[in-house]
């Protein structure tokens, strides 16, 4: 069965244009080199624009348990860890 992830990321003031380009890097490896990534796309909130969601889906948990073990999963989040206010919330769903 896919699973489907929601991740709700806050950017800090001011460093939305150098998240985004990092994210930008981050989606097109994982869109490339991930056979049971489904989808895996970045969107800006309407109404607060220092809010991100990542929307993902994934043929099966392995596969999302292997895209977070990814080296260049790993590396982005080193280098976007600077430009977040708060640790991000992870919602997984089932899809149906």
């Amino acid at each position: 069965m896919a699973i489907g992830v929601i991740a709700t990321l806050k950017i800090q003031e001011g460093k939305n244009a150098e998240f985004e380009q990092a994210f930008q890097g981050l989606a097109a490896q994982v869109n490339a080199k991930e056979s049971g990534c489904v989808f895996y796309a970045l969107h800006r909130s309407k109404s607060d624009p220092q809010e991100y969601k990542v929307l993902e889906q994934y043929a099966t948990e392995a596969d999302l348990a292997a895209h977070g073990q990814t080296k260049y999963f790993q590396e982005a989040n080193k280098a976007m860890a600077s430009l977040v206010a708060a640790a991000p919330q992870i919602e997984l769903l089932d899809a149906v």
